[in-house]
C-alpha cells in the first residue's frame, strides 16, 4: 500500500491500518456496494469531517480509496467494529491525527458547583 494520506474523501484520517498477514477476516460482516460483495480491505482508517462528532470506518483499496464505509458515534466503536470485522486489527492501528473535538456542552459554560433547574 502507498503511504496513508491526511483525507479520505474529504475526511480527517484519525487512525489506520493496512490489512496484511497479520489480520484475518472473521466473515461476520459482509460489505455489499451496488448489489456486489466486496473482497477484503486492503487496508481501514478511521476517518472524521469536520463538524460531525462521530466517525467513519473506511475499508480501503490499495491506494486508500474508501470502497466501504460504517459511520460509528465513537472511535472506540469504530475500532470494535473494525475487531469484529478483522481478527488482529486491534494491535496493528497507527495514529495519524487527533479526533476533532466535541462541540461544547451548554452544561459546560456553568461555575462549577452550579446546578441547572428546570422552570
Amino acid at each position: 500500500m502507498g503511504p496513508t494520506p491526511r483525507e479520505i474523501g474529504g475526511a480527517k484520517v484519525i487512525c489506520f491500518t493496512p490489512i496484511d498477514e497479520r489480520h484475518r477476516p472473521t466473515g461476520k460482516c459482509k460489505q455489499i456496494v451496488s448489489g456486489v460483495l466486496q473482497r477484503p480491505a486492503a487496508g481501514l482508517a478511521i476517518c472524521q469531517y469536520p463538524g460531525e462528532e462521530g466517525c467513519y470506518l473506511f475499508g480501503c483499496n490499495a491506494g486508500w480509496q474508501s470502497v466501504t464505509d460504517t459511520w460509528h458515534q465513537t472511535l472506540e466503536e469504530a475500532k470494535a467494529q473494525a475487531e469484529f470485522e478483522y481478527d488482529g486489527v486491534s494491535a496493528t492501528w497507527q495514529q495519524h491525527a487527533e479526533p476533532f473535538s466535541r462541540p461544547p456542552d451548554s452544561r459546560d459554560d456553568e461555575a462549577p458547583g452550579a446546578e441547572s433547574s428546570s422552570v
